[in-house]
């Protein structure tokens, strides 16, 4: 299962066609108990990135950590109760910007270098070269200081309107003269072709180090990432045991040393369950002796094994049997077998099925199956014989219509219409 916020589901759902089912939104702010064996205590935190982002603060057995994801600190993080005065084993921390030299200014100062750039021209078209999300403040914010619509693609406008953002974009041409398209659309080619109908210039809002390829593109340090001088206060202020940094190729610890709080006594790692899934016996022991005959047994230990969640283990939609029927469809082809063969009546007696002749009968009970059109013979020993067997081939949910008692007459029945005939 996925676990976010309330907006994300919207857009995985839209997006990435997640069903629904794996999808676990959580109240940001409150504090929510996951887990079966290993319990956990998860609370999400407004991380100050693209709309519906978190942080999440976890707390069990091993400790407690805070993983920001991708965040940019602000100072009005120091007022989330569930922070202040709080002792943090582990910081996942975004390290982005973790450098001395990546200095950026606030989104706010950004934007009115925005302003003022669109404002020295004021006979240009004006393009906004965006990622799929993320930047959609800055957008509203230059359509309100300048009275305009701002033209999207279509998605991007079902986009907008799924993440509830006031009303100001548009897909009508013409109707606004700022436009938002894909980053990759700012390139010397469309920015000759956009001139040569009417003059453009290209924004590009981002904190990352860029190479411009034409004079009419200008680069405005708009992030949504912390800058370093954020990430220190941001350690500094919460004071954890030990930094972690999110970004590969990027260790950053150097710079947070002398924030850091004394480590306390070593803490156990997060305890991983790994649950059997659950087979029943017989059906555990016929697989197994299939695959040894067969020389499956090394790729069916290896699906077992592929089959087994990573992390912390969640609540799932589906069981975990309905997993373990689809490795041993063997075995269900030959319960769905014996189930025609020998079936239960709602009035607790049972019957052989009376479409089968004698012979085919007596080949069934001698472990020779005629197989179905689609289905390949199955060897003799895959049928064990008598009533105890076909009993236990019997499924469960058809057993558990009847009590005990009922069980026992069954038995009786059979037994007496054995020596009848």
């Amino acid at each position: 299962p996925l676990y976010c916020s309330p907006l994300p589901p919207r857009l995985l759902h839209l997006r990435l066609q997640v069903p629904t089912c794996w999808i676990r939104p959580l109240e940001v702010g409150q504090s929510h108990v996951l887990g079966e064996n290993e319990k956990v205590t998860v609370t999400l935190l407004d991380s100050n990135h693209c709309p519906g982002s978190v942080m999440f603060l976890f707390e069990g057995s091993f400790g407690t950590i805070l993983h920001t994801g991708d965040f940019r600190y602000s100072r009005s993080m120091q007022d989330e109760p569930v922070l202040r005065g709080r002792h943090i084993d582990r910081l996942y921390l975004d390290n982005t910007n973790c450098h001395p030299q990546r200095a950026l200014p606030s989104r706010q100062h950004a934007t009115r270098q925005a302003i003022h750039l669109i404002r020295t021209h004021p006979q240009h078209l004006v393009v906004i070269g965006l990622y799929s999300l993320g930047k959609e403040t800055l957008l509203v914010d230059l359509a309100k200081e300048f009275s305009t619509w701002v033209v999207v693609s279509p998605w991007r406008l079902e986009q907008m309107r799924l993440l509830e953002l006031p009303d100001v974009f548009t897909t009508e041409e013409g109707t606004g003269w700022i436009r938002a398209v894909d980053v990759t659309d700012i390139c010397w080619d469309m920015l000759e072709r956009w001139n040569m109908l009417q003059p453009t210039i290209a924004i590009l809002p981002t904190g990352r180090p860029m190479k411009v390829t034409h004079p009419n593109i200008h680069l405005i340090p708009y992030s949504d990432h912390s800058s370093f001088s954020e990430l220190c206060e941001f350690v500094e202020w919460l004071k954890p045991c030990s930094v972690i940094p999110i970004v590969k190729g990027d260790l950053c610890q150097a710079y947070f040393q002398k924030y850091l709080s004394p480590a306390p006594q070593t803490l156990p790692e997060p305890k991983i369950p790994k649950p059997e899934p659950k087979i029943p016996k017989l059906v555990r022991e016929s697989a197994q002796q299939q695959s040894k005959r067969k020389g499956w047994e090394p790729c069916l230990k290896r699906a077992v094994q592929c089959s087994v969640p990573r992390g912390v283990v969640f609540e799932s939609p589906e069981k975990s049997t309905e997993k373990s029927e689809e490795l041993l469809g063997v075995q269900v082809v030959q319960q769905n077998y014996y189930e025609s063969a020998f079936s239960l009546n709602k009035d607790g007696t049972c019957h052989m099925d009376k479409g089968k002749g004698k012979e085919e009968m007596s080949r069934e009970q001698s472990g020779i199956a005629k197989p179905a059109a689609s289905q390949a013979p199955l060897p003799q020993e895959h049928f064990p014989t008598g009533l105890a067997g076909e009993y236990l081939l019997v499924p469960v949910s058809a057993l558990k219509q009847f009590s005990a008692q009922n069980f026992d007459k069954l038995v009786e029945d059979f037994l007496r219409r054995g020596e009848t005939s």
